[in-house]
Protein backbone atom coordinates (compact mmCIF):
# COMPACT_ATOMS: atom_id res chain seq x y z
CA UNK A 1 0.00 0.00 0.00
CA UNK A 2 3.59 2.09 0.93
CA UNK A 3 4.18 1.91 -2.85
CA UNK A 4 0.92 2.68 -4.49
CA UNK A 5 0.78 5.81 -1.92
CA UNK A 6 4.42 6.58 -2.94
CA UNK A 7 3.15 6.82 -6.57
CA UNK A 8 -0.34 8.48 -5.87
CA UNK A 9 1.83 11.45 -4.31
CA UNK A 10 4.68 11.44 -7.04
CA UNK A 11 1.80 11.85 -10.06
CA UNK A 12 -0.19 14.21 -7.99
CA UNK A 13 3.16 16.25 -7.14
CA UNK A 14 3.69 16.17 -11.34
CA UNK A 15 0.49 17.37 -12.01
CA UNK A 16 0.83 20.24 -9.50
CA UNK A 17 3.70 21.85 -10.94
CA UNK A 18 2.68 21.28 -14.21
CA UNK A 19 -0.22 23.17 -12.98
CA UNK A 20 1.82 26.23 -12.03
CA UNK A 21 1.13 25.04 -8.41
CA UNK A 22 -2.27 24.71 -8.30
CA UNK A 23 -4.45 21.86 -9.79
CA UNK A 24 -7.87 20.72 -9.91
CA UNK A 25 -8.79 17.27 -10.60
CA UNK A 26 -11.46 14.53 -10.15
CA UNK A 27 -11.42 12.12 -7.31
CA UNK A 28 -12.48 9.52 -9.65
CA UNK A 29 -9.92 9.88 -12.44
CA UNK A 30 -7.07 9.33 -10.44
CA UNK A 31 -8.53 6.15 -8.70
CA UNK A 32 -9.09 5.09 -12.22
CA UNK A 33 -5.39 5.98 -13.54
CA UNK A 34 -4.18 3.54 -10.42
CA UNK A 35 -6.96 1.09 -10.15
CA UNK A 36 -7.83 1.76 -6.49
CA UNK A 37 -10.34 3.05 -4.72
CA UNK A 38 -11.23 6.92 -4.07
CA UNK A 39 -10.68 5.94 -0.32
CA UNK A 40 -7.04 5.57 -1.37
CA UNK A 41 -6.99 8.99 -2.79
CA UNK A 42 -8.63 10.42 0.09
CA UNK A 43 -5.85 8.76 2.17
CA UNK A 44 -2.75 10.39 0.42
CA UNK A 45 -4.57 13.84 0.27
CA UNK A 46 -4.65 13.61 3.98
CA UNK A 47 -1.32 12.42 5.05
CA UNK A 48 0.74 13.46 1.99
CA UNK A 49 -0.60 17.40 1.29
CA UNK A 50 -0.95 18.80 4.51
CA UNK A 51 -0.98 22.38 5.35
CA UNK A 52 2.22 22.06 7.02
CA UNK A 53 3.96 20.36 4.07
CA UNK A 54 2.71 23.44 2.08
CA UNK A 55 -0.46 22.58 0.65
CA UNK A 56 -4.10 23.73 1.03
CA UNK A 57 -6.45 20.89 -0.28
CA UNK A 58 -10.09 21.62 -0.68
CA UNK A 59 -12.44 18.56 -1.85
CA UNK A 60 -16.18 19.00 -3.20
CA UNK A 61 -18.32 15.59 -3.06
CA UNK A 62 -20.41 14.88 -5.59
CA UNK A 63 -20.54 16.38 -9.27
CA UNK A 64 -17.52 13.55 -9.85
CA UNK A 65 -15.69 14.57 -6.79
CA UNK A 66 -13.61 17.24 -7.86
CA UNK A 67 -10.35 18.28 -5.06
CA UNK A 68 -8.24 21.39 -5.53
CA UNK A 69 -4.77 21.42 -4.56
CA UNK A 70 -2.68 24.44 -4.29
CA UNK A 71 1.37 24.50 -3.42
CA UNK A 72 2.11 27.05 -1.05
CA UNK A 73 4.88 28.79 -1.30
CA UNK A 74 6.98 29.82 2.24
CA UNK A 75 8.19 32.96 0.85
CA UNK A 76 5.46 35.00 1.91
CA UNK A 77 5.97 34.65 6.01
CA UNK A 78 2.34 35.95 6.60
CA UNK A 79 1.07 33.16 4.17
CA UNK A 80 3.39 30.67 6.20
CA UNK A 81 2.31 31.89 9.87
CA UNK A 82 -1.18 31.64 8.82
CA UNK A 83 -1.04 28.24 7.46
CA UNK A 84 0.85 27.03 10.46
CA UNK A 85 -1.44 28.72 12.73
CA UNK A 86 -4.70 26.85 11.15
CA UNK A 87 -2.93 23.48 11.57
CA UNK A 88 -2.51 23.93 15.25
CA UNK A 89 -5.96 25.01 15.91
CA UNK A 90 -6.73 25.96 19.61
CA UNK A 91 -4.39 22.63 20.85
CA UNK A 92 -2.09 20.16 18.96
CA UNK A 93 -1.28 16.84 20.15
CA UNK A 94 2.81 16.52 20.64
CA UNK A 95 2.87 14.16 17.60
CA UNK A 96 1.12 17.13 15.29
CA UNK A 97 3.76 19.65 16.79
CA UNK A 98 6.41 17.15 16.03
CA UNK A 99 5.50 17.06 12.25
CA UNK A 100 5.09 20.91 12.26
CA UNK A 101 8.46 20.80 14.23
CA UNK A 102 10.40 18.91 11.24
CA UNK A 103 8.74 20.74 8.30
CA UNK A 104 10.12 23.77 9.84
CA UNK A 105 13.38 22.12 9.87
CA UNK A 106 13.66 20.66 6.51
CA UNK A 107 12.73 24.11 5.02
CA UNK A 108 15.60 25.61 6.80
CA UNK A 109 13.19 28.05 9.29
CA UNK A 110 15.00 26.66 12.37
CA UNK A 111 18.31 24.98 12.79
CA UNK A 112 18.65 21.32 14.29
CA UNK A 113 19.58 22.99 17.40
CA UNK A 114 16.50 25.05 17.43
CA UNK A 115 14.26 22.09 16.49
CA UNK A 116 15.57 19.89 19.10
CA UNK A 117 14.84 23.07 22.15
CA UNK A 118 11.63 23.48 20.66
CA UNK A 119 10.73 19.96 20.47
CA UNK A 120 11.86 19.39 24.56
CA UNK A 121 10.07 22.40 25.26
CA UNK A 122 6.80 21.08 23.73
CA UNK A 123 7.38 17.96 25.12
CA UNK A 124 4.56 16.09 27.05
CA UNK A 125 7.30 16.04 30.56
CA UNK A 126 8.18 19.56 30.01
CA UNK A 127 4.19 20.41 30.11
CA UNK A 128 3.43 17.87 32.89
CA UNK A 129 1.90 20.05 35.21
CA UNK A 130 -0.95 20.88 33.10
CA UNK A 131 -4.00 19.30 32.64
CA UNK A 132 -4.69 21.24 29.12
CA UNK A 133 -0.90 20.48 28.03
CA UNK A 134 -2.52 20.31 24.49
CA UNK A 135 -3.85 23.83 24.60
CA UNK A 136 -0.87 24.97 26.30
CA UNK A 137 1.49 23.60 23.68
CA UNK A 138 -0.36 25.21 20.79
CA UNK A 139 -0.64 28.42 22.46
CA UNK A 140 3.81 28.26 22.84
CA UNK A 141 4.15 26.85 19.55
CA UNK A 142 1.45 29.63 17.65
CA UNK A 143 4.30 32.61 19.81
CA UNK A 144 7.22 30.46 18.37
CA UNK A 145 6.06 30.81 15.10
CA UNK A 146 5.59 34.41 15.60
CA UNK A 147 9.31 34.74 16.31
CA UNK A 148 10.39 32.66 13.46
CA UNK A 149 8.19 34.86 10.73
CA UNK A 150 8.74 38.10 12.10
Amino acid sequence: MAKLSNSIEEFLNELIEEANGALEIQRSKISDHFNCAPSQINYVLTTRFTPYKGYYVESRRGGGGFIRIVKVEFQDHEKSLDLFRDFIGDSITKDKADLLIKELRRRDFISSREAELIRVSLSDRSLSLSDNRNILRANILKNILLVIFS
